[in-house]
């Protein structure tokens, strides 16, 4: 397992971190998700076999927020 912190932008409150949270632990091969409001950022914990860390940034922009390298 690898794991990485992504910065996610636009988040504002409690609801924005749980939908963060949920649809990065839908992906497979992701073992455990940390999402923090106050430094804008999620850490993964994840199998690259199975989930790049480009796949993480697709999913927070999929959920309508900002993920910048």
């Amino acid at each position: 397992m690898n794991e990485v912190t992504i910065k996610v932008e636009g988040m504002s409150c409690g609801g924005c971190v749980k939908n963060v949270t949920g649809v990065l632990q839908a992906l497979a091969g992701v073992d455990a998700v940390q999402v923090s409001l106050e430094t804008a950022s999620a850490t993964v914990r994840h199998d690259p076999a199975k989930v790049s860390v480009e796949a993480l940034r697709a999913a927070v922009e999929d959920a309508g927020f900002d993920s910048p390298a």
